[in-house]
């Protein structure tokens, strides 16, 4: 019964978690990729999601495992890999496997291309993608030998160290050199094929050391190594000029899976959520509420990654594995694997943070899954564009990027129809701006035509791929040149503190102070709300809405609401504690 009544509660959880309520605007990041936030209260503490939401994989958006650094060894942020990956793709994701926190070592598997780099964990689920595109979820577990003679060994690792009596193959993937063993024995493969599955890949041995110590990782090629019994017969067996047959076997073999990620547990299947899976984890992996992230797919083929932030009261608490379940089912999964929890759940898209990181720094992990763009893609320009020369979002700084070689066709509309911009032009992979005729980079100090703004690009590259993407902006120069002073003491009483702005058309105005959580601690101080254009002036002394003396950081945040719609200036202020 208490078990049937925590189910219940975990249900209800979920459903208000999602509720439509409490989801925020997609914003598409490029074409059939959304993003979107929801924060819910429930009667446990406020819940944040953050949703990408993208196509079945395939075409000019793929799903794809990336690796920290492109080797095994080592850990890089989230944000850092997506900068390292602009020459060939736009990225969007979340973290990856649970690591291994000294060496950034993944706990699972890791494909990519179909070549395995990282061998997958038989304990756990694995999220293979298939080459139709379908998210294959299961347990499957590394079965590799070697041979160099007649008989075929066991090959225990695959890129991590090997046991006591075991054997270990090194591709380039893992890093520059193997780990010094003592007692080792190792053979050097030149050139070594491709690391596809269950396929034997024969390589000539061009070197054999008989004895441990680092051994260099020819690029292109591969180590094996082995220790105890396993030594003594690959130095037996395994002669420089001989051959080397591996094979890297999985049980039960993973037919058409061209990348794969670790992680754990399964937690949808077939629609329904899963309570425990019986994989390999804790249960204080899996009970508390924390940070959570996980990936699923819809029954049409959309992908969905989730991260859930957590350990931050008073902003998000976070769920259980089992809700996070729950939250995916939601959200139309009908399979879908959690992946690392904790510190490590980030999402970032083009190298911009989405979520807030429990660590309150981004940790840097080992493995990512991310929505990998190869079309034309235009960074978001900022929502309103006030060109009157405050220094804040005075010109849109417009630009796009092009991964392939392509025939460029750049429109830039104004609102009356007009196209200050368009030109065609074949042009190189790389980014190329746009210029903002009559704004602030132009330099010709024309004015700029208030109201909405659209940038289009369409290329077509060098493999007849077609692309597109339209950005849109508001030119709306109402509010500018906000000024607040940046130190006061304030005593208990009170102390005028001059809030300065400049409006350049009539408008409604609202000015409001929020402290460093973000939350209205005064409101109101504008009035009268309707004002004309010129400059203006607010007095605010210092005190919050309950007429009390604060002290800390704060937010001065004026609002603007013109024909041309809302625009918002803020401005930091610290205030101290006067006695007097």
């Amino acid at each position: 019964m208490h078990r049937l009544l925590s189910t219940l509660a975990v249900s209800s959880l979920a459903a208000v978690l999602l509720a439509s309520t409490g989801a925020g605007a997609p914003r598409e990041l490029w074409p059939g990729v959304t993003f979107e936030q929801g924060v819910q209260f429930t009667t446990r503490g406020p819940v944040a999601i953050n949703v990408l939401r993208g196509p079945r994989p395939g075409g000019l958006t793929t799903l794809e495992p990336v690796l920290s650094n492109d080797t095994v060894v080592g850990r890089e942020t989230l944000t850092s890999m997506q900068v390292r990956l602009r020459p060939t793709a736009t990225a969007a994701g979340v973290n990856g496997d649970y690591f291994t926190l000294a060496t950034g070592k993944p706990s699972g598997v890791l494909m990519r291309d179909a070549q395995l780099v990282s061998p997958p964990n038989g304990g756990r689920s694995s999220a293979g993608i298939r080459s139709d595109g379908a998210l294959d979820v299961r347990r499957v577990a590394f079965a590799g030998t070697w041979r160099a003679s007649v008989t075929a060994r066991g090959l225990g690792a695959l890129n991590a160290t090997p046991g006591a009596n075991g054997a270990a193959l090194y591709t380039d993937a893992y890093g520059p050199s193997t780990p010094a063993l003592a007692g080792s024995a190792a053979a050097i493969l030149f050139p070594f094929p491709a690391a596809t599955p269950e396929i034997a890949l024969a390589a000539p041995i061009v070197e054999a050391r008989p004895e441990g110590g680092a051994v260099a990782i020819p690029p292109g090629g591969a180590v094996l190594v082995a220790r105890g019994t396993q030594a003594a017969v690959l130095r037996a067996e395994a002669p420089a000029g001989g051959t080397m047959t591996v094979t890297l076997g999985l049980r039960p073999s993973w037919p058409n899976v061209v990348g794969a990620i670790g992680g754990g547990p399964q937690i949808v299947r077939n629609g329904a959520p899963i309570f425990r899976a019986g994989e390999f984890f804790t249960t204080k992996q899996l009970g508390p509420r924390a940070p959570r992230s996980a990936v699923g797919q819809l029954r049409d083929g959309r992908i969905v990654l989730v991260a859930v932030d957590g350990r931050q009261p008073g902003y998000s608490i976070g769920l259980t594995n089992f809700e996070l379940a729950q939250a995916l089912v939601r959200l139309g999964a009908v399979t879908g694997m959690a992946l690392d929890s904790g510190g490590s759940t980030t999402m970032a898209v083009d190298g911009a943070l989405l979520n807030r990181p429990s660590d309150g720094n981004e940790r840097r992990i080992s493995t990512a899954l991310m929505f990998l763009y190869h079309g034309v893609y235009a960074p978001e320009p900022p929502a309103r564009v006030s060109p009157n020369g405050d220094g804040v979002d005075d010109a849109p700084n417009l630009s796009y990027r092009l991964v392939r070689p392509s025939s460029v066709t750049v429109t830039l509309r104004a609102p009356d129809g007009s196209t200050p911009v368009s030109t065609q032009a074949q042009q190189a992979a790389g980014s190329y701006p746009v210029p903002f005729v009559g704004g602030g980079e132009t330099g010709t100090g024309a004015a700029v035509a208030a109201g909405p703004w659209t940038l289009e690009v369409k290329a077509t590259d060098d493999i007849g791929q077609e692309s597109a993407m339209t950005r849109t902006f508001v030119v709306d120069d109402t509010l500018g040149f906000l000024r607040v002073p940046k130190l006061r003491a304030v005593p208990p009483r009170g102390r005028d503190i001059a809030i300065a702005f400049r409006l350049s058309r009539e408008a409604r105005v609202s000015v409001s102070v929020l402290d460093a959580a973000g939350r209205t601690v005064r409101r109101g101080l504008a009035e009268p709300a309707a004002r004309e254009a010129g400059d203006q002036r607010v007095v605010w002394d210092g005190l919050g809405s309950n007429r009390r003396r604060l002290e800390g950081r704060f937010t001065v945040e004026v609002a603007a609401t013109s024909t041309l719609g809302r625009s918002v200036l803020t401005a930091p202020i610290v205030i101290r504690k006067a006695s007097v």
